[in-house]
């Protein structure tokens, strides 16, 4: 359609809003069509209906570089209240049709180029009404970030994120107890729900503030170099909030699993202040807490999903990488923000955490086990409970490699916690078994036939050894493996990805490089990569049987970063993080399947849309750079 550039320029110096924009931010341009307002500068897009006081898209590139992907937002539901639309420069004022201009807008917006308004006023002759932001799930997944109050709603200031585009800042002008009314749902469409109260008359104005940031850690060498653009804009992608559980989970609109803390909050605990009095921990410590006062995620006894899809039987026990999950993210919330009056409180919660994992260990090895035996053969045909970890679908049983590292880390993590409370018995406690699991680890999970570790040792003594990367990743990460073994398994995991022919690193990384038999599967439909053949290999490349997924990639990069191996890894990373910064982690592909898992030619085959495990990789940056601190892992120095 015809339209017509309007210069940011022409602002006038007495807007109604009282909010100035400097000069160098008026680059910006606005343009006008007949049902709506269009605006664009490099920081952001969007659109105006002329009908209402509503957006009608939204896009955000918080690098600046101009880059904007399809806005998620949904048209307004219901018939618009009239409203006369008057565009002045970059201003937008809303009144019902015939007030003189002197009347107060019911809403008033205006853009900068990395900043955005909003004005509600109060008219006893035209009341507003609340702005409601709703996003279509299926094309992006924003979350709102911040202190979340006991109705799902968000208190200000927080942070509106969409990952692979970037970030928001919203903060409220004279309103101290402001918050936003915050819905998500994954069931039919699914949607995202944000709500902007609009002025009343005991408020009788109210001004919302966004403006455009970046929020990562500092890296020197990521300064000026395009190779982490993806690392950048995408940070803070693993953390998103679900308003009806009130906890970090898969996405905004899913289930919230224990067993997946650790890693959202390692990302926290490197993260730069999100907004004055809002810190990436406080997420962290919000899910916590509610895990605390006894409500179960994923992965514990007793859990049902917030929209009924999975049974409470899945689980007859924790998961065993649940409480050792648990416990890593309370130290790091402590490690990050030195809350001792919090760990005060809460640490009989904890402590009871540290020992429910330590009674897994039931033979008294060292090792913890889990209640199912992991045994080939020993999964029913229907699908009534689950394997020890994370990988899920994977019949991880009895002695767990990976949940044991983890139960390692938290030991080391528990001996410091309780120190800080001058608890000098219980440190002793856990560093003793920490000690004696680490002497148990590498003689139980080696593996002399291949030379590399394996998932897991079932209850009949078996080793179960596919080839899993990030297994024994994680326990050369954590310094479970001596170094001269170290490197010997790395190189014995390079050259058979080699031989197999993997070399999709723009996919992430298969998490086994063999396939999977169907005596070893857990859930047996195809679509989940169970194999029909035997030896599963019909199913390989599908899922968790073989299927490549940023999701833990993270472990290998590390251990090849803690070796020295710099180009191994390299070659690695940068093809992820340029991956990320298309977005081609999320969303969804022609077959209909989703792009947070994938064959090795690219087709995908996740479920969920945007899994947030993807983005725990960016944290391989900071390896990269030398910026973890080794002693919360309890890692001796290689």
């Amino acid at each position: 359609m015809n339209v017509k550039a309007f210069s940011i320029a022409l602002l006038l110096a007495s807007s109604l809003l009282a909010r100035g924009l400097p000069a160098a931010e008026q680059k910006a341009g606005i343009v006008e069509g007949k049902a709506s307002f269009a605006f664009k500068s490099k920081y952001l897009a969007a659109e105006f209906s002329t009908m209402r006081p509503q957006l009608t898209s939204l896009v955000v590139d918080s690098l600046g570089l101009g880059q904007f992907r399809c806005s998620a937002l949904r048209p307004p539901v219901g018939p618009p209240r009239p409203a006369a639309a008057v565009r002045t420069g970059a201003t937008l004022e809303y009144r019902r049709a015939g007030l003189s201009s002197a009347a107060p807008a019911r809403w008033t917006f205006r853009l900068g180029e990395k900043t955005f308004a909003l004005l509600s006023r109060w008219s006893d002759d035209d009341s507003p009404e609340p702005l409601v932001l709703e996003f279509d799930p299926r094309l992006a997944h924003p979350t709102l970030l911040g202190h979340i109050n006991a109705n799902g709603s968000v208190r200000l200031p927080a942070l509106l994120h969409f990952p692979d585009q970037g970030t928001f800042r919203i903060t409220a002008a004279n309103w101290k107890d402001a918050a936003l009314g915050y819905d998500a749902n994954r069931v039919g469409a699914g949607f995202v729900r944000i709500t902007f109260p609009p002025a009343t008359g005991g408020r009788r104005q109210v001004e919302y503030c966004w403006d455009v940031i970046e929020v990562h850690p500092q890296v020197a060498a990521a300064v000026g170099d395009a190779r982490y653009n993806g690392f950048r804009r995408n940070w803070l992608n693993i953390l998103q909030l679900n308003p009806r559980l009130r906890l970090l989970a898969n996405h905004a609109g899913s289930d919230s699993a224990a067993f997946c803390y650790y890693e959202y909050a390692d990302i926290a605990r490197y993260s730069p202040p999100l907004a004055e009095g809002l810190a990436a921990l406080d997420l962290v410590r919000q899910s916590l807490d509610r895990i605390l006062e006894g409500i179960p995620a994923y992965g514990m006894p007793n859990y049902t999903a917030f929209d009924g899809d999975f049974a409470p039987s899945w689980f007859r026990e924790a998961a065993a990488d649940t409480y050792p999950s648990l416990l890593i993210s309370a130290g790091d919330y402590f490690d990050g923000t030195r809350d001792k009056v919090w760990l005060a409180k809460n640490y009989a919660g904890i402590r009871q955490w540290a020992e429910k994992m330590l009674a897994a260990d039931r033979n008294g090895n060292g090792l913890i086990e889990y209640v199912e035996s992991g045994d080939s053969g020993s999964w029913p045909a229907h699908l009534t409970y689950r394997p020890s970890n994370w990988w899920d679908a994977i019949g991880f049983g009895h002695e767990d490699a990976y949940a044991n590292a983890l139960a390692y880390r938290a030991l080391g993590g528990m001996e410091r916690l309780a120190a800080k409370l001058d608890k000098t018995a219980d440190a002793a406690r856990y560093r003793a078994a920490a000690d004696k699991l680490r002497g148990a680890y590498f003689k139980t999970f080696y593996n002399p036939a291949t030379g590399v570790l394996a998932g897991w040792k079932s209850a009949d003594g078996k080793l179960h050894d596919y080839y899993f990367l990030w297994v024994n990743g994680i326990a050369i990460h954590y310094g479970l493996v001596p170094r001269d073994q170290a490197n010997a398994i790395m190189d014995r995991l390079l050259a058979k990805m080699k031989a197999v022919g993997y070399n999709r690193f723009d996919l992430g990384l298969p998490g086994n490089l063999i396939p999977i038999p169907r005596k070893d599967y857990v859930d047996l439909q195809h679509r989940w990569g169970a194999g029909q053949k035997e030896d599963g290999s019909d199913g390989f490349q599908i899922y968790q049987n073989g299927g490549a997924s940023a999701c833990f990639a993270y472990f290998t990069l590390a251990a090849l970063y803690d070796l020295g191996r710099r180009e191994e890894a390299d070659r690695i990373l940068f093809p992820m993080l340029d991956a990320m910064e298309k977005g081609k982690f999320q969303g969804f592909g022609p077959n209909g399947m989703t792009n947070d898992w994938k064959t090795w030619d690219g087709t995908p085959w996740g479920y969920e849309g945007f899994l947030v495990d993807n983005y725990y990789v960016l944290l391989a940056v900071l390896a990269r750079e030398g910026l973890l601190e080794k002693d919360s892992l309890r890692v001796p120095s290689f």
